[in-house]
Formats: C-alpha cells, structure tokens, sequence
C-alpha cells in the first residue's frame, strides 16, 4: 500500500502555537505530497490569519467547529480527510525535518496501523518547559514509557504524535470522548480489535506542553484521574505501577514525618529519598546541561507525582467503590460529541 499522509492537528485559542508548527512543516525533507488538516475547535482566538499566511506553502486543508474537546476533533478531521494514513499532531508541537521521512522509513519498513513517537524539550524553550519535558519522558521518572526506551508494556501511543490508518480509524470509530486519556483508550480498543501499535523512536517531536508549573500540576492530576477509569473499561489492563506515584507520595509524607516527630532518630526512610533526588539532579544536569533546569526537574518530579498520585488514588477509591459512573464523578474529564 502506497502511503498517503494526512496530519491532523486540532487548535484551540493558540494561534501562535500553530504558527510555529506550520513554518517547522516547511522545511520537512519528506519529498512525496501530503495534507495539513487544522481542526479549530470553536476558538474565540483563531488560527485563520496564520493559515492565509502559509495556505500558498503547505496543502492545508482549515476546518472549524463547535468546541468539543481534542478526541472529537481529530475524529472530524479524520473523516474528512484525503489520506489513507492519519499522524496526529497536538498544536504545541514543532516538528523535525525528518519526521515524515522517517515515520515513512518505519512503516515501510515494518507496516502498522498504529504508531507513536517519543518527545523532546527545543533549544528555545523555557527552563520550566525543559523541567517538566525532564519529568515526563525521564527513565527515573516515568520508567522511559513514553517512548525513551522499550516500554515496560505494550507501547501505547500517545496523541501528541500518533499515527492511525484510515482502516483501524474506521474499525475502531477514533478517540471517545474522554480527556485525558482517550488515547490509551484508543490503544487498548485497538489492541481488542487485533490491530499492532508501535513506536517509532526516530519519530520524535519537540513538544511543549504546559508552560507553568500550576498547568502541569492540573494536567497529571486528571491523567491520575483517567488511569482506574481506563483500568475497569478494559479488564486486565491494571498495572501495579500505575501505583507507584501514590505510594511514592505517601512515602515521602511518612518519611517528612519520621524526621520530624521521631528527631531524626528514623532518617533512613527520608536519606533514600534524598539519593533518589540527588540522581534526578545529576541525571537532569547531564541531559540539558544547566543548573537551573536540573533544579527545577526536582520540582517538577515532585508535582508530576503528587498530581498524579492524588488523581489517581481518589480516582480508585471513587471509580471503585461508587456505584455513580465516572462521567458523573467527574465530569470534567468527558466532552460531549458532536
């Protein structure tokens, strides 16, 4: 099968973002035609103006929609796009030049019809943007599962690079209507379906996300609150370590506790601690160079835990012992479809 590329990339209120993203698509070394499809997701601040200033450069294909969140969005995009094999892209990405060539590579190579690649912190950005990508792609963090290394389980892909074929898009119905978490859901449906997901470490994006560290604590709480709902729909999908950011926290509190009331008569509990975060600031410093950002990691570490960790410990007692469904636990966590 000849692959043809769509990138769908759904925008809400972030034009700039999308500015950078499209001048880092012109100068791609993949040398076929492939289609840009911008959904905007019923922003007030729009992307239009920055379209009309590449619509001459790249085959954008700009759509616009009531907002109903990033899942719903890429599925609209999906069904209305050319291609016959969809990569999507979150806005606050910047894309390699070899990206398409060697997502094309991979395929070609070893055909899937799911695919996801790992992320990386630019030169350009903020020390706090490096701290956070620190945290969340780190082998001392998150076991190098989002695409560092071999997973520790299948590879589930994430939807801030993520390819889909137009078959497994059509079999599966796209992403649900759940966020975060709608595309490990996507995955495991997948999976059920007897489709093979893979990661293409070459793949990679520069991926900003949050750009405060209050965005990323608010961020992994609800990933934390995603993690039981996912486990009760798809039966046999727990992990024992998606526990382990609660148990790392409660750890901590006991070890604070320890030095405190037992007078340093009990500081083991609290020195181990203390050796974990001395290889998270040596391992950061290796990796970005800076003294600031290795200091920051530690923050950051700290946060993507305790987020995480409350998230989902409230989230498992919720989810499991309430006989209400999680929408109407948290309905934050679910958009409505169009």
């Amino acid at each position: 099968m000849k692959l043809s590329f769509s990138l769908i990339i759904p925008v809400f209120n972030r034009p700039d973002e999308i500015r950078e993203l499209l001048e880092s698509l012109l100068h791609q070394s993949y040398d076929e035609s492939y289609e840009i499809v911008i959904v905007e997701d019923g922003s007030l601040n729009t992307s239009k103006n920055v379209i009309e200033d590449y619509k001459e450069k790249l085959n954008i294909n700009y759509l616009f929609k009531n907002n109903t969140g990033p899942g719903d969005s890429r599925n609209y995009g999906m069904r209305r796009a050319g291609g016959n094999y969809f990569i999507i892209l979150d806005s606050d990405c910047i894309i390699p030049v070899n990206y398409l060539e060697n997502v094309a590579t991979s395929l070609n190579t070893k055909y899937v019809d799911c695919f996801g690649g790992p992320d990386a912190a630019h030169h350009t950005f903020s020390n706090v943007q490096k701290a956070i990508n620190y945290a969340m792609t780190s082998i001392l963090t998150t076991g190098g599962i989002r695409g560092n290394r071999k997973a520790v389980d299948k590879f589930q892909p994430r939807s801030f690079n993520m390819g889909i074929s137009k078959e497994a898009f059509e079999a599966s119905g796209g992403f649900g209507n759940i966020h975060p978490g709608e595309d490990p859901d996507l995955s495991m449906r997948l999976w059920e379906k007897g489709y093979e997901t893979k990661l293409i470490r070459e793949a990679f994006v520069y991926h900003k996300r949050r750009i405060s560290f209050n965005k990323f604590f608010s961020q992994v709480k609800k990933f934390g609150k995603v993690r039981p709902i996912l486990n009760k729909w798809h039966k046999g999908s727990s992990r024992i370590f998606y526990w382990f950011p609660s148990l790392f926290c409660l750890g901590l509190i006991i070890s604070l506790l320890l030095l405190v009331i037992g007078r340093g008569r009990y500081p083991w509990p609290g020195i181990l601690y203390a050796v974990y975060f001395a290889f998270i600031f040596l391992d950061a410093l290796l990796k970005n160079k800076n003294l600031v950002v290795a200091f920051l990691s530690i923050i950051a570490v700290i946060i993507q835990f305790f987020g995480y960790g409350y998230g989902f410990l409230k989230s498992a007692i919720l989810v499991n012992f309430s006989k209400s469904k999680p929408q109407e636990i948290f309905p934050e966590l679910f958009f409505r479809q169009i």
